[in-house]
Parts: C-alpha cells; sequence; structure tokens
C-alpha cells in the first residue's frame, strides 16, 4: 500500500482507494506555515512581486485631479475661451489663397500653435499626475527598479491557469470592490444631485458662462465627495494587498531547509568539513606537545600544556588542551617526549575552562604555573 492512500472497505469485494494528497493545499512540499525570510521577500522584490494597490493609486489621483479643477477650472475655462476666439479671428488669415491653392504649411502652423496652447493648458494636470504616480508607488514598494516584470512568461498563456484566476480569491475581491464603487458612485451622484435640483432647474435662466461654471462647481463637489469615499476603500485595498502578499510569499519547512543548505551548503558537508579541520586542528596541538615545559592533569579528566618562552609571550602559554580521550592522548605524548606531568586538580580545571590555545595565562595564575615550572627547571639543572 502507497503512503497517503487509503483503502476503505465498503462492500465485501468493493474497495475505495482515496489519495490524500488530493487535498493537500501546497502539495508534497506541505502547506505554507512559516514566515518568509529575508532572502525570499528580496527575491520576491526583484521578481517584482510587491504589495500594491491600483484603486489607492486611482483614489488619490481622482481626489487631486478635482481638487486642480476647483482652484484652477476658472482660469482653464478662460485661457480655452481666449485660444478659442484667437483661432477663428485668425482663420480668414490663414485661408487666403495663393495660386488658387490652400497653403498647407499655413494651417499645419495654426494646428501646432493652437496644440502648443492646449498643452500649455494641461501642463499642471500632467504634472500633478506624475507627481502623485511616482509618490504613491513610492510610499507603496519603496524604490527598486526592476525590469523583470516587463518580461514575458508564457505560463500565463495557460488556459487553465487563466481559468484558475478568473475563480480565484482575488478576483472575488475585485467584483466586491466594484460592487462597493458602484454604491459609492450611486449614492453621492444622488446625495449631491438630490440637493441641487432648484439650482439645476434654473440653468436655463443662466447665461451659459454661468450655467457652465455652476454646472461645474457641482460636477467636481460629487467628483471630490466620490474620491475622498474611495480613498477609504484604497487604503482598505492598500492593507488587504499586503497581508494577501505576506501570505502568499510564506514558505513551508522544506523551502526553509532548501533555503538555508543553498544559502549556508549542506549540513552534512558542512559538518565533514569541520569533521576535518578540528581533526587537524588537534594534530597540529599533538605536534606541539613535544615543545611543552609542563602538562597539568586533573589526573584523568583534564589535561593541558604549557610552555614558556620569553622570545615569543611575556607569560607561559596553553599549546595543548584536552578533555577526557584527548586529554589521555596528550599525557600520552608527554610520557613519549619526556614532558613532564603534574598533577594539579584546580589549576588544570582553571585553564582549561578560561584559557585557549596560544593565549597567555592570566596573571591570577602567574604564581601557581610559576611554581611549578620553577620545580621543573630545578629538575632540569639538577
Amino acid at each position: 500500500m502507497n503512503e497517503g492512500v487509503i483503502r476503505e472497505h465498503l462492500t465485501g469485494s468493493c474497495i475505495l482507494e482515496l489519495d490524500l494528497q488530493f487535498f493537500a493545499k501546497e502539495g508534497p512540499g506541505g502547506e505554507k506555515t512559516e514566515e518568509p525570510t529575508s532572502k525570499k521577500k528580496e527575491d520576491t522584490r526583484k521578481e517584482g512581486n510587491v504589495a500594491k494597490s491600483k484603486d489607492l493609486y486611482s483614489s488619490i489621483s481622482l481626489l487631486a485631479l478635482f481638487i486642480i479643477l476647483r482652484f484652477y477650472c476658472g482660469n482653464l475655462g478662460f485661457r480655452f475661451i481666449e485660444t478659442f476666439h484667437g483661432v477663428y479671428s485668425t482663420i480668414p488669415d490663414y485661408t487666403k489663397m495663393v495660386g488658387g491653392e490652400v497653403p498647407i504649411l499655413t494651417f499645419r502652423k495654426l494646428f501646432m500653435g493652437t496644440l502648443l496652447n492646449i498643452l500649455k493648458f494641461l501642463l499642471p494636470f500632467l504634472i500633478v499626475a506624475f507627481v502623485v504616480a511616482f509618490v504613491v508607488d513610492l510610499v507603496q514598494v519603496k524604490w527598486k527598479v526592476t525590469g523583470k516584470p516587463l518580461q514575458p512568461k508564457f505560463s500565463k498563456l495557460n488556459p487553465v491557469s487563466g481559468m484558475k484566476r478568473l475563480f480565484s480569491k482575488s478576483k472575488l475581491v475585485d467584483l466586491l470592490k466594484s460592487l462597493i464603487m458602484i454604491a459609492i458612485i450611486g449614492y453621492m451622484a444622488y446625495s449631491t444631485l438630490s440637493g441641487e435640483v432648484a439650482t439645476i432647474l434654473n440653468l436655463y435662466d443662466m447665461s451659459l458662462a454661468s450655467a457652465i461654471q455652476t454646472f461645474g462647481n457641482i460636477v467636481i463637489n460629487m467628483g471630490i465627495k466620490t474620491s475622498a469615499l474611495y480613498l477609504i476603500v484604497g487604503f482598505g485595498d492598500y492593507a488587504y494587498q499586503k497581508h494577501k502578499h505576506h501570505e502568499d510569499i510564506k514558505m513551508t519547512k522544506q523551502e526553509v531547509k532548501d533555503e538555508y543548505k543553498n544559502a549556508e551548503g549542506d549540513p552534512k558537508i558542512k559538518g565533514k568539513q569541520k569533521q576535518r579541520m578540528m581533526e587537524a586542528s588537534r594534530r597540529r596541538m599533538m605536534q606541539a606537545v613535544p615543545q611543552a615545559d609542563v602538562v597539568i592533569t586533573n589526573p584523568t579528566h583534564f589535561a593541558v600544556a604549557i610552555k614558556y618562552d620569553p622570545d615569543v609571550a611575556e607569560a607561559p602559554y596553553v599549546v595543548a588542551k584536552g578533555e577526557d580521550f584527548l586529554a589521555a592522548k596528550i599525557r600520552e605524548e608527554a610520557k613519549a617526549n619526556n614532558v613532564e606531568i603534574v598533577e594539579n586538580k584546580p589549576l588544570a580545571r582553571m585553564l582549561y575552562y578560561n584559557v585557549d590555545l596560544g593565549e597567555m595565562i592570566p596573571k591570577e595564575l602567574y604564581q601557581m604555573v610559576a611554581e611549578i615550572l620553577a620545580v621543573i627547571y630545578n629538575k632540569r639543572t639538577a
């Protein structure tokens, strides 16, 4: 019987095979329960996969547009009328026949001049649109330029994946946002226009300029109110997109292990490398035991080899140390090379736990070590 398969006898001869992996959310890798690592976040950012709300950008852009219209609309209308009047007043000068034909260059000049004037009128809107787009994107995703989102992905052409995206949770959220926006626009249109019924009915008694200005004010007021409510939806959508993005980039336990292996190397290989390094260090340490002046023991658990060389250090220093099996090896090497072995349990413990290889002994132990070395030197000279 394969793993993940349950066989349940429904009758005496009928067997139902049920593959439990069919119900797994993330397949064999497991569920995404682990928080994304810094490397995972950086990789998704490089791919252009960031938490970003289009509704927040749209709502701020609309609100900025209507606010500009509120303060710039009168001047904009005046300049459009002025341009319109200027163009039509100069048309007779441009339509003079030259040799029985209307000169094309004169019309081109008129058209380009008019287009340039209109672009000047619209320049504040274009600048604000650019600034809003840049600032909103900068606030949402910070500054990170990448061209990977522009690269074609053939996986998006997969019809099966397309159907899954069509009926995905994100599409349902988009549908809900669209319904909310329809309700907001409908409510704001009704509430604004219902309060301006008397003004709208009086438009017929106004001059054309006054009627246009009055109707423009009504539209701008409605636009500002709608954009303000839409801004609330945008902030809500941004919070949802951040939460969704965080959930999407969560990792399985296997992904965390694989990333650790790729970043730090296979633990088994690292363990073997560490073992080889320790063995090499031990060999070097054992080679230094014959040059030691004394080996201080516990007597069986610890062994510390000490050497004093004024040309190397100001105080005696540790050339080898070990515990249990390694301590026995140090004692054997010391006996084989006629290095003096002295039993001193407190000193052996203090040296083993407080002094590393190659380090000088601390000042607190000078007296104890000096007495031992003095006895050894006296034996050598005797």
